[in-house]
């Protein structure tokens, strides 16, 4: 499989860059500086380019049999709201012009629903993220309403940061639209087993046009 990886430089991207070279796949990895794109497998293109340059990044991603988007704009970008919706959508606009039907966005728990309200509208949700994760669920909302690809949008587990340092266990669950707890009643997931949903995802095709999640 071929596999075109937008932002494989970033804390997610370097794990799922990981997991998919492990498994012997192709990867177009993709990243503004691709000098920070780990490793020097055979099986991988880098390619640095900005998502705003539509035509540039389309060509990029032309051959690939899907595009996984770990994007972000930066959590101390200034302007993180509006640079993430119009990142999103720059890459959405790229994955449809590049003829590439599969596409999974990693998205953010802020989604995922309790009770039927976003997390990211809760009283207690940290006011440091908001902008980023607002503008991931603004987003989410018009990748909703995509009808030509073949769409997903992932929510990690609430605890999925650099700070959980389980590694890769090959173990998870995996649910929808609201959060899935273990036993004592955490939600977390480490990174190195959010790349093996991701990568198991490409390979069975389960989920379609629709938000996914995953935790222990």
């Amino acid at each position: 499989m071929k596999v075109a990886l937008i932002g494989a430089s970033g804390f997610v991207g370097k794990a799922i860059l990981k997991e998919l070279v492990n498994r012997g796949n192709e990867v177009i990895a993709i990243a503004r500086d691709t000098d920070k794109i780990e490793g020097t497998d055979d099986k991988v293109i880098k390619v640095a380019v900005d998502v705003s340059e539509t035509k540039k990044f389309s060509d990029a991603l032309k051959g690939a049999d899907a595009v996984v988007s770990a994007f972000n704009a930066g959590w101390t970008n200034p302007d993180l709201y509006n640079d993430t919706v119009k990142g999103a959508e720059a890459i959405q606009a790229a994955v449809k012009l590049a003829g590439v039907k599969r596409y999974i966005f990693i998205g953010g728990a802020g989604t995922l629903q309790i009770d039927g309200k976003q997390l990211v509208d809760g009283p207690d949700f940290p006011a440091d993220i908001y902008p980023g994760a607002s503008a991931v669920r603004d987003y989410f909302n018009t990748l909703k309403e995509e009808k030509e690809l073949d769409w997903l949008f992932f929510s990690p587990a609430i605890e999925m940061h650099p700070g959980i340092t389980i590694g890769r266990t090959g173990k998870y669950r995996l649910g929808t639209t609201t959060p899935i707890f273990n036993e004592e009643g955490r939600s977390i997931l480490s990174v190195e087993d959010l790349a093996i949903v991701i990568v198991d995802e490409l390979e069975n095709n389960s989920f379609h046009q629709e938000q996914f999640t995953a935790a222990y």
